[in-house]
Order: structure tokens, then C-alpha cells, then sequence
């Protein structure tokens, strides 16, 4: 634990919530891992106990946190070893929610985001489609604005809560004509006529519901925009900074777990009259490990200071998240090796962790077009601006 950026009321608040996730939270993981789907009640736990609206504003019932309790609350769901339970806890709090937030109306606020800090409503983000992957100028969505009221076709897919939640934060394009700069931001109720959804079947994240989500002919009333019409781009790149971050804390949060499990295992497992951490091939090798994700972890908590400050971190979430999920997934791959045959028992955590973590390089923008927007800041000198 850093002092650099965790008080003593932070430690107070991770031992906290490390005992809830271990009563309410762990005793339900194999079963929502088995069926894909999370029981409602916990959702309502989550909010009565403040774990939604850490980083949102009292006056809709948030507590107004620093960033470094969310960084704790990701941190310490990646120990229930469950990437998909994690992933629909943080898709709703700051995927949906940080749009409603920033982005949302007066009215939209006290309907949504009030409801999503309670744990009364869930959301999901719609960004990815079919077509499009991580290429978000090139979504085929459109929202065509007739009277009072856009009307939305088109589709998206892999979507965290994209068939259980209660509504949708929706990007789409309301004037085609202006490509990246004609996109804009909706928000509708699960329930509105002509949004339907397929629950998709994944390697990981199994607790998760993923979606693709068709929209046909949607009527949404022009009140339901969120911010200002054709600036969802910018919003969205914004927002994406913490996304990113995200995503990089889940990947040294699980790395981190993984090696204190493998580090415990190599103490208790003998091999020629002595345990294996004893041997210097593996010592050596999970040295280099714990190097790799100490690094990152570093940095990440260099990143999240920088963001709960203000700062446009665009490059440097954009750098946590490519190089933290590579460092995962290289992490854990050796984990599992420490245990031999017995981590890819199911029965072990570590096959769960290695599917859940393959994830990483993929979700939230690949690695590749990662590597693509790092070269256009440091190479092309491209500056990213935060949205008016």
C-alpha cells in the first residue's frame, strides 16, 4: 500500500469493503458463473452501501469521493475472482453513469443517476458494434431527429449489462454527413419499443451478461440527448481516458492476486524434498513477475492522481491500459505454470483468471489501435482535447 496516495481513511474503507465482497458478494460467485447472471439483490447491497456513488455528488445521493476509492473498489473486486461480476459493477458505475453524469440534463440526473447510486437502475454503455469494433467514427447507428422525437436504427454488440440493465447510454450518429463529428449521446429505458437483445456466450467473464443490442426504430424524445447534439465524440474520447485507466488497475489488481495465490501454492508445494519456491528457475521467474506488475501499478496510481486532479490523460490511460493487460496476461499465464497441473483444474482459481484476463488486450480498444492513438500523440504530436 502506497502513502503516496492512500490515508488512513482508505485503508479503513478497503478492509471494509474486503469484508463485505467476502460475505455478501463471494458465497454467490459460482452460482452467477454458472448461470450468467447476477441476482438483483446485490445490486441494491451495492447501493445501500454507498459503493456506486463514491465518485458522484451528494445531491444525488453520491458521497463525492477522490479517485482512489474507486481505484480501491476495483482493485478489491478483482480478488473475488470473477472478471465478469467486476465487469458489470464498473460497466454500470463508470461506464453509464460517468455519461449520465457528465453529460446528462437537470432531469435526466435526478431520474438516472439518483436510481443508478441507489442500485435501484442499472446501465450499460452502447458503444461497440457489429461492424465496427473499435473503431468508433465508423458506428452505423443513426438517430434521425423528426419533431420532438429521434427515431435510432442500428445495432451494437459486446455490451457489459447489455441485456439485465435497466437502460442505455446510447451513441449514434445524427448527422452521418460529418463522419466522427456528427455523433451524439441518448439515454432510453430498457423497455422502450424496438430495442431488442442476444445474450452472447464468452470465453470469460461468464457472470457477466454481454449483449448485442438492436435498435429498430426507436423513438426516444429529443430529451433524452445528453449534451449537446453532434458532440458525443469528444465526450466520448473523454470519458474513455478513465475507461482505459480502468481497465489497467483491473489487470495489476489481478496480476497482483494471482501471484499472492501462486507465491502461497509455491510455499505449501514440495518437489524433490523441499518446496518449490525454493527452486531458483521459479524464483527467478516470479521476481520478474512481481517486477512487471509493480511497475504498473505505479504508474497506474501516477495516472489516477493526474486524473482525480483534472488532468487530460488521454496518453498516459491509453499507456496503462496496453501495457497493464499485456502484463496481466503474461502474469497469469506464469502463475498458472507455477501450479502445474493443478492450475488448469477448474478447482484452482488460476484457469478463471486466465480466461477472465485474456479479455484485457481486447475490451475497451484493442491493443492494436492502443498502440495506433500512443503513436499519433508522441509520434504525430495529435493533441486529443477534452470536450467544451
Amino acid at each position: 500500500m502506497s502513502h503516496l496516495y492512500f490515508t488512513e481513511e482508505h485503508n479503513l474503507f478497503r478492509e471494509s469493503l474486503r469484508d463485505f465482497l467476502s460475505k455478501e458478494v463471494s458465497p454467490h460467485i459460482e452460482k452467477w458463473e454458472k448461470t450468467g447472471e447476477i441476482d438483483r439483490f446485490i445490486w441494491k447491497k451495492f447501493g445501500d452501501m454507498g459503493y456506486f456513488g463514491l465518485a458522484y455528488p451528494e445531491e444525488f445521493g453520491g458521497l463525492d469521493l477522490d479517485l482512489f476509492y474507486t481505484i480501491i473498489l476495483l482493485e478489491e473486486l478483482q480478488r473475488i475472482n470473477s472478471g465478469g461480476f467486476a465487469a458489470a459493477i464498473w460497466a454500470h458505475a463508470y461506464l453509464a453513469m460517468t455519461h449520465v453524469n457528465k453529460e446528462g440534463s437537470p432531469a435526466i440526473k435526478e431520474k438516472y443517476l439518483a436510481q443508478s447510486i441507489s442500485g435501484d437502475l442499472i446501465g450499460c454503455l452502447c458503444i461497440t458494434e457489429p461492424f465496427g469494433g473499435s473503431d468508433v467514427a465508423g458506428m452505423r447507428t443513426t438517430a434521425e431527429l423528426k419533431g420532438d422525437t429521434y427515431v435510432i436504427n442500428g445495432s451494437k454488440t459486446f455490451i457489459t449489462n447489455g441485456v439485465y440493465s435497466d437502460y442505455l447510454v446510447v451513441a449514434a450518429k445524427t448527422s452521418p454527413e460529418l463522419g466522427n463529428k456528427g455523433i451524439s449521446i441518448f439515454i432510453m429505458d430498457r423497455d422502450t419499443p424496438g430495442i431488442s437483445a442476444t445474450k452472447l456466450d464468452k470465453l470469460g467473464w461468464r457472470a457477466s451478461d454481454t449483449g448485442e443490442i438492436a435498435f429498430d426504430n426507436v423513438e426516444v424524445p429529443a430529451s433524452q440527448l445528453m449534451g449537446e447534439e453532434n458532440q458525443g465524440f469528444p465526450y466520448l474520447m473523454q470519458h474513455l481516458a478513465l475507461e482505459r485507466l480502468i481497465m489497467g488497475v483491473n489487470a495489476h489488481a489481478r496480476a497482483e492476486f494471482a501471484l499472492e495465490y501462486a507465491k502461497q501454492y509455491m510455499s505449501e508445494r514440495t518437489a524433490f524434498g523441499r518446496s518449490i519456491d525454493k527452486f531458483q528457475a521459479l524464483r527467478h521467474t516470479y521476481a520478474d513477475c512481481e517486477t512487471q506488475m509493480e511497475i504498473c501499478k505505479q504508474f497506474n496510481y501516477y495516472v489516477a492522481g493526474r486524473l482525480d486532479k483534472g488532468d487530460y490523460v488521454v496518453k498516459e490511460a491509453t499507456m496503462s491500459k496496453l501495457q497493464s493487460t499485456k502484463m496481466a496476461d503474461d502474469v497469469i499465464y506464469q502463475c498458472l505454470q507455477f501450479l502445474g497441473g493443478y492450475g488448469y483444474m477448474e478447482e484452482y482459481p488460476l484457469a478463471r483468471m486466465l480466461r477472465d484476463s485474456r479479455l484485457g488486450p481486447i475490451g475497451g480498444g484493442t491493443s492494436e489501435i492502443l498502440r495506433e492513438i500512443i503513436a499519433k500523440m508522441v509520434l504525430d504530436e495529435k493533441a486529443y482535447k477534452p470536450a467544451t
